[in-house]
């Protein structure tokens, strides 16, 4: 007898439709066709366990499950729970007439549990796109799946639930949540604030400037000047998603299953920090079906990269076109996805080996020359798509233990937004640019026109600072921030001299 299931297989950030195809007839053995990786070639065993749990069986006979389209590559467990409802109904012991309806997926433990699976809310769109009824999962992706309305999320806990629920024996009540509700209950819960940070008064405007227009940053300095304390603040800074924002972030965190369990919304920027002993498929992407990388899971929010040179340099080097191109394109044999990856980058770094290079107080001790080469172990194309390079000296004792309260994060994210409003007026009409941090070298030269006495000032910093063209318009397009957050309409030369001093590691004789 013969059976069809629906289920879905994630490339991407997107899902496909998967048809579950069982044939019973006579023979032995199981077989499973259309490129199914170990992890589906294994289901046959939990499959077999789950069902004699709850008093079903594994039909003797021989069992055909044929994966279409047959020519794509499908991996993990998540087939499962399909691929035992259309064993049951091809096998006639359950009257499933209603299971084409619905899309089903769900890990079963040996017991019959159902375990959580990756990727729910891409495939509850796909779902709701292809036209199904309902979407029958685990119980503990179910508030992820309810993100999508006019479908119905059924909540099982294990495959006994769904067999009932199909054969009309009980009623499920559909999962259903306030998307917007959730979206606002969650927006900006962030547990670190710039009021706790005492002192450094220039980095704390260098990573405004960053916030308001999309900039990258570089922090140099010396081990416990708050380099890390600072980084980790500056996603407070920015300005809230909004709920395309928080969809398309959300989706990516499904994909890789780093949603929490009944967690079914991201409405705060992420923040991600990955060790320096990363490899490069790590930080962008990789697999035999491409997963989402680091720079991805940091969309539409910030990526530190502390200590940046004991980073391996092809894993820095990886990062350059995804920086420009804010998306990274991974190539298989059978597949290529994309991946969104419009991040912040905030890097930190020891300006030498010992770490304490140009200190106030103490002295380097390493040796001539090893502060260049320190230096250069992260590359000049990549310093170049960093914007702002600053600065950082360790907070003096008197501001440590000053009694003045800082600015929070709500009264910095205040001005930050004020500025991106302004940006949103100038861009309105160009699509995929939303900050002045993505602006093309086009646009630089029609938006960020200065006077006479700023193009002397700049020409004279390119000749000394010996800036390659890429830096003049990073400089530019920092400028252009600075106005912003002072309302001018104009690229003042105080605009310009700011923007220029946040290239220090362009400085002749800067290290040595």
């Amino acid at each position: 007898m013969l059976s069809k299931t629906f289920g879905s297989a994630v490339y991407g950030v997107d899902a496909a439709k998967i048809s579950i195809e069982v044939n019973v007839i006579q023979g032995t053995k199981f077989y499973i066709t259309g490129l199914p990786d170990n992890a589906v070639k294994e289901s046959e065993h939990r499959i077999e366990s789950a069902l004699k749990h709850f008093g079903y069986y594994m039909p003797r006979q021989k069992v055909v499950v044929n994966l279409a389209p047959a020519d794509i590559k499908k991996e993990g467990s998540a087939y499962d729970l399909t691929i035992a409802m259309g064993i049951l109904k091809a096998s006639g012991q359950i009257d499933g007439d209603e299971l084409g309806e619905y899309l089903i997926m769900g890990e079963l433990a040996l017991d019959g549990i159902l375990r959580p699976i990756k990727g729910v809310l891409p495939i509850a769109i796909e779902a709701r796109k292809q036209g199904f009824k309902g979407f029958i999962l685990p119980k503990e992706n179910a508030m992820e799946a309810a993100i999508v309305n006019e479908l119905q999320i059924l909540a099982v806990e294990n495959i006994k639930d769904a067999v009932d629920f199909i054969e009309g024996k009980v009623t499920i009540p559909p999962t259903e949540i306030d998307t917007r509700e959730v979206f606002n209950s969650n927006l900006n819960s962030y547990g670190a604030d710039f009021k706790d940070v005492q002192g450094q008064e220039n980095i704390k405007r260098a990573l405004e400037i960053a916030a308001a227009g999309g900039h990258n940053v570089i922090m140099i300095g010396p081990p416990g000047a708050g380099k890390t304390m600072l980084a980790k603040r500056l996603s407070t800074i920015l300005p809230p998603m909004n709920l395309y924002e928080a969809l398309e972030t959300t989706k990516i965190h499904s994909v890789a299953g780093k949603l929490g369990a009944n967690t079914s919304l991201i409405s705060a920027r992420p923040f991600r920090a990955p060790h320096h002993t990363i490899s490069d498929a790590a930080l962008v992407g990789g697999g035999t079906i491409p997963q989402p990388g680091e720079i991805s899971l940091a969309h539409n929010g910030v990526l530190f990269l502390d200590e940046l040179p004991e980073f391996q340099r092809s894993v820095l080097e990886v990062m350059r076109q995804p920086l420009e191109e804010r998306r990274v394109n991974i190539s298989r044999a059978r597949i290529a996805v994309d991946f969104p990856s419009n991040f912040m980058l905030i890097a930190s770094m020891n300006p030498c080996p010992c770490g304490y290079y140009n200190h106030p107080e103490k002295e380097c001790v390493c040796a001539p020359g090893v502060v260049h080469r320190y230096l250069n172990r992260v590359s000049g194309p990549l310093l170049d798509r960093i914007d702002l390079h600053v600065e950082v000296t360790p907070v003096p004792f008197d501001e440590m233990t000053a009694s003045r309260k800082s600015e929070t994060s709500d009264v910095i994210r205040q001005r930050v937004e004020s500025a991106r409003e302004r940006q949103s007026g100038r861009f309105k009409n160009t699509e995929s640019i939303y900050s002045n941090a993505m602006m093309p070298s086009q646009m630089v030269k029609e938006l960020c026109v200065i006077s006479s006495a700023g193009h002397n000032l700049l020409k004279k910093a390119m000749e000394k600072l010996g800036l390659s063209a890429r830096a003049y318009d990073r400089i530019l397009k920092v400028s252009r921030t600075i106005a912003d957050l002072d309302h001018s309409e104009e690229i003042k030369t105080e605009h310009l001299a700011e923007a220029i001093q946040y290239r220090s590691l362009d400085r002749e004789g800067w290290a040595g």
